[in-house]
């Protein structure tokens, strides 16, 4: 160890930084960067106008808790509006069962400091949202991918991995999925795997942890609400925490979001988030409050929808123009993302570099394997594309220069490289 590292815990030193946060690192150092890394809502979604009246309402009024400290469960009648949020995705909850958090991430991080130990077994997707891969290895849990199939995680996969684990010792404690159009795929898991996912849960003993920061977001068209129903409205066995948000449904630079679990488990979560941050702001909270009570956030919603639902339909049409021959990709029915595969030759990683010559950038799709077992390298030649922040003309741009990279990319691999000269 050399300088500071000796003071380090074993946590620490294991300690990754986010890939998506890296190429955000870069779009602020290079000017003129088309990006279609991180999965931004569109500035041009923010009702700042509306924001602004609440926001200058709420600091003329008389009441000057709104710049106070807070409850650490959060603003009761913000608490009370997720209540009707759940009711309204077919899961009834209480106060009791509610905390509101600093980001979904922040949910992440008490369900990982909570319920995991070193070396426990936490099950995810194969691929997974790399914000999950970071909170569960901050301690040192064990991860271990399942394969995914069309309609989510292939069940004699996911059985026969938790044999495995059961049989090497590992304590299995939690699923780790993202049904509602995943990141970074877009997958939207079926109606009845779902189901099969929870009977599992129960039969094995395991907590599903349910992310859905996308459910709002489906494309009319394409999915229904019964489509995206959580599967936390059909736990009859306490087995779901859920963690949702409004970051992509309001604006992200709110940072609230919330956990739903049963009550013993949110008391839990609540002593941890008095360790982290004491509570979420209050003032955001309130805004975030006068957002739903206006009606605001609901006339907000189906502007989401058509506004994502054209955004990915040109992005899959300049795919189509200009990599058709070349590259294949999903077909989302909601969220931010497409997931593409390139030719079986060429790095998604390394292709970045030439890529951000061309003046665009993604992320590679291997950030968002996790398996603990090896060194896999498995999503070497995928990337995923976020086409939420960019506008259609930045798009079909972006999609062009990403065509000319991969084009040269792959006439930099196809080409032999020279001879060595004969030895003398």
């Amino acid at each position: 160890m050399t300088g500071h590292d000796r003071f380090l815990s074993k946590a620490a030193q294991g300690m990754q930084g986010s890939a998506i946060r890296r190429m955000g690192a870069l779009l602020a150092r290079q000017h003129g960067l088309i990006s279609f890394a991180p999965g931004y809502p569109a500035l041009d979604t923010f009702p700042a106008e509306a924001l602004q009246d609440i926001a200058h309402a709420l600091l003329s009024g008389s009441d000057r808790y709104v710049l106070q400290y807070g409850p650490t469960r959060g603003y009761r009648p913000l608490l009370e509006v997720i209540a009707e949020l759940m009711a309204g995705r077919g899961a009834p909850t209480s106060l009791e069962r509610l905390l509101v958090t600093t980001g979904s991430q922040q949910g992440l991080d008490l369900v990982a400091r909570v319920l995991l130990d070193p070396g426990d077994a936490v099950l995810v997707e194969k691929p997974t949202y790399t914000g999950a891969i970071m909170a569960f290895r901050n301690v040192q849990a064990y991860l271990a991918g399942v394969e995914q199939g069309r309609d989510g995680f292939e069940l004699g996969a996911l059985d026969a991995v938790y044999a495995r684990l059961a049989a090497e010792g590992r304590r299995v404690r939690v699923l780790y999925v993202v049904p509602n159009f995943q990141n970074p795929t877009g997958l939207l898991i079926g109606r009845e795997r779902r189901l099969a996912l929870l009977e599992w849960a129960t039969r094995r003993d395991v907590l599903i942890v349910e992310d859905d920061p996308y459910r709002e977001l489906y494309f009319e068209g394409a999915a229904t609400e019964e489509d995206v129903r959580p599967l936390r409205a059909d736990d009859r066995d306490e087995r779901v925490v859920y963690l949702s948000s409004f970051s992509k449904t309001l604006a992200p630079g709110f940072r609230v979001a919330w956990v739903d679990a049963p009550e013993a488990l949110t008391a839990k979560f609540e002593l941890a988030k008095q360790a982290a941050d004491m509570c979420t702001g209050t003032f955001d909270q309130r805004i975030v409050h006068e957002v739903a009570r206006t009606g605001l956030l609901a006339r907000q919603l189906p502007l989401l929808r058509s506004h994502y639902r054209d955004k990915c339909h040109v992005m899959r049409e300049a795919l189509h123009r200009e990599l058709g021959d070349l590259v294949t990709w999903s077909e989302p029915r909601g969220g931010f993302f497409l997931w593409a595969r390139l030719p079986d030759t060429l790095d998604a990683d390394h292709l970045i570099e030439r890529a951000v010559r061309h003046g665009v950038v993604y992320v590679a799709g291997e950030a968002f394997f996790a398996d603990d077992r090896q060194e896999t390298h498995e999503g070497r030649n995928l990337m995923r594309l976020a086409f939420s922040a960019p506008s259609h003309d930045r798009i079909r741009e972006g999609v062009s220069r990403l065509a000319a990279a991969i084009r040269e990319e792959l006439s930099a691999v196809s080409s032999p490289s020279p001879a060595a000269p004969p030895a003398r």
